[in-house]
Parts: structure tokens; sequence; C-alpha cells
């Protein structure tokens, strides 16, 4: 016997396909582009990325008394609201982010200052083409590979970066590998849909001969029958069998198995991950006309406006550096969101008007209506309101303007 106890060595790792080799259990996975393509899972992708490409994103500069406005002059403002680059419009910039972010994890765009260290431009990356690195300052390094096959170096203030949910703080996570599961289950799902479908819904069956059949002869009845009858182009072709042979099928329908159920509730699962409601990417079961508008400010609320202060933050962060931010707040404008129908609006307008917070000017601004000069800067308020304690000062004002 050996005296020497044998040294045993492991190595780890995380390769799902390695480890089933090597007989661990199955664990789900599921390829993000294969996922990002599910139906439900691009309507909700596209539908964040659209909504927050399309409200307004604007520089403001902060002054005294907490009062700001749009910065219209700084170059950081024309980028974010108009031109990414040369090439790209802002929101079709923000959309490439936004959209990066909910499928990879990860969004980053190369940031290009003046002199003067103001952005100028932004220039987004494939995701799948930066890798990042921490340096022992603690700041990131990010290596981009060019198209050309070389590799350019940024460090952390020349780049832009927006992450999904970090476990590291360098990395977002996808939300498609944080929910594998459920992306894993619903793209096998359609990929067994799609070879039902191939076979033009045709259910699996069993030929049936009288007498044993060498194996090389089942292989050429299998393989010919095949050719003949297997495909959803061949779903009309005329079966004849001779020498006592019988067709029986599998009765296995889609039904019997609720699969078309089992596929509904996946869709459900997928609008969950991404925070929408169902009706946002066309599932419409459950919606009625009363409960459309709910679902609509419920995408704004719990969906829309925690994904908007995740980019601002990060924007701000990015873009302008700590003295800038000082004066400077960069900010979405979600109130054209979260405006109801016209009679409410109108209604929300008069209490303000009445209130005395409110002046026409103001009110025309948020309607995109012109201003109509200094009689629309006037404030107004009932005139059986007044400061508290000051009752016989009010007294007197009414009985002066009577």
């Amino acid at each position: 016997m050996w005296p020497f106890r044998k040294t045993e060595t492991r190595i780890a790792t995380s390769d799902p396909f390695l480890g089933e080799f090597l007989g661990a259990r199955w664990t789900a996975r599921a390829d993000i582009e294969k996922a990002s393509g599910l139906a439900v899972a691009h309507r909700a992708v596209q539908t964040i990325a659209e909504n927050l490409a399309a409200m307004p994103l604007k520089v403001y500069r902060e002054a005294e008394n907490d009062d700001r406005q749009p910065a219209k002059d700084h170059p950081l403002y024309g980028v974010l609201h108009d031109n990414f680059n040369e090439r790209l419009t802002a929101f079709e910039g923000r959309e490439m982010l936004n959209a990066s972010m909910l499928i990879h994890g990860n969004a980053y765009a190369r940031v290009e200052r003046n002199g003067r260290g103001q952005v100028t431009a932004l220039h987004p990356l494939v995701a799948g083409s930066v890798t990042v690195e921490v340096l022992k300052s603690g700041r990131l390094r990010y290596k981009h590979a060019l198209p050309d096959g070389g590799t350019e170096t940024l460090l952390q203030h020349e780049v832009l970066h927006l992450r999904y949910r970090t476990a590291d703080g360098v990395l977002g996570m996808s939300p498609i590998q944080i929910a594998a599961s459920t992306f894993g289950l619903a793209v096998a799902q359609q990929d067994q849909a799609g070879a039902a479908a191939e076979n033009a819904f045709r259910p699996a069956g069993a030929l049936i001969f009288p007498d044993k059949l060498a194996a090389t002869g089942k292989e050429n009845v299998i393989t010919k029958f095949r050719e003949r009858f297997v495909g959803a182009l061949k779903a009309n072709e005329v079966l004849i069998l001779d020498g006592g042979a019988k067709f029986e099928t599998f009765q296995f329908s889609a039904k019997d198995s609720e699969f078309l159920e089992s596929r509904k509730l996946s869709n459900l699962d997928i609008a969950r991950v991404f925070g929408v409601p169902p009706s946002i990417v066309g599932i419409t079961d459950n919606s009625t006309y009363s409960n459309a508008e709910a679902e609509s400010r419920a995408l704004v609320m719990r969906c829309l406006a925690p994904m908007a202060r995740r980019i601002e933050q990060a924007l701000n962060s990015a873009l302008l550096s700590p003295e800038a931010r000082k004066s400077f707040l960069i900010e979405h404008d979600m109130s054209g969101l979260l405006r109801g129908d016209l009679v409410t609006r109108y209604n929300a307008y008069r209490i303000g008007r009445e209130g005395g917070w409110l002046n026409v000017n103001t009110i025309r601004a948020f309607e995109n209506l012109s201003n109509i000069g200094p009689e629309g800067e006037t404030y107004v308020q009932p005139l059986n309101m007044g400061a508290l304690g000051g009752a016989n000062d009010n007294r007197s004002k009414l009985d002066d303007a009577a």
C-alpha cells in the first residue's frame, strides 16, 4: 500500500457547462441575447428605454433660495438635450445606454471634454467590448476593444458608466442573469413551441409493424418517414402504409399539458422582473378601461422614477466635477408623464391659481403655451384668506378694496 496520501486538487469554476459535464445538477441559465429577444422582454426593455430617453433631461443652474433655471448655455445641456455626438441624437444615445443597462447590466460611454473640462460629446460603447479593472488606488480603469483589433485604455473620469443593481460596486448585474430561471424557462418554452410549429403542430406517433424489423430496416423507415412527412410544409402529404403497418399518434395536446397557460405565466414573470405592469407589455387579459390609467401611473412611479434617479446620480457624478456640482444639477423632468387628462389638469391648475402658488405664465408653460408678458406674472389669493393673526389688518384691506 502506498504510504503517502495523494494530494487532492480542486478547481473552483462557475462554468455551468463544465459542471454539467462533471455530473453537477443542472442550474438555470439564459443566454442574454436570446432571452432579450423574447417578445415580452423586448417590449419591457424598449418601453423603459424609450420613455426614459423621451423624458426631458436638463442641466439646471442652482441659485439662491433653491431657485433653479435650465442652463442652456452649458455645453452639457446640448449633449443631453440635442445631440450625443455628431452621429447620434440625444434620444438615440440615451435609448442605447438605457437598453444596454437593462439587458447587460452595464452601459458605457466615452466622455469627450473641451479645454475647460466641460463635456462636449458622449460616445456610447458596446457593453461586451469593455472590461473593467480596479486599480490599487480604488479607482477604475476601462479597456475598450476597438473594431480593428486594438485596445484603448480609459480612466474613470473618461467614461460614463451606468449600472443596474451591483453586488461589488464595480459591475452591474443583468436582470436576465439575476432571474436566469425565469428567462431560461421562457426560452425553453419558446423553443418547444417553435419545434411544434415546425411540424405543423402534428403530434408524434409510432409506426407499428406486425413483424419484427432489422435494425437497419428501422433506421431506413424512420429516415424516409421524416424526409417525406415531418415539417410544416409537408402537413398535407398523403400517408400510405402497406404490409400491415399502422401509425398511431401520441395524444398529448398543448391544452392537455396546459402549455399555453404556462407560457402566459412565464410572460407575467418577465414583466415582474422588469417591474412593468402587464398591460404595458401587451398582456391585456385582466385589463379594463378603469385600470389602464392606474397601470400607466404605476409604470412611472414604481419603474421609471427609480431608474431615472439611478441615471441622474451616475450622470452628476461622471459628467460634473465636484466644484461644478455646487452650481449645476442634471435631472429628468417627469411632469409630462405624470400629467392627467385635460379635466384633471385644469382642476389642478385652478387650485394652484386660487391658492396663490401658480401664476398664468407658469400654467401656460405647463401646457407648452407662450408667455403672455408681465401681466401673467401676478399671483392671486381669495379675499377671505390672510396671514395668521392678521384678521384686523385683513379687515381694513377688505374695507379699502370695497
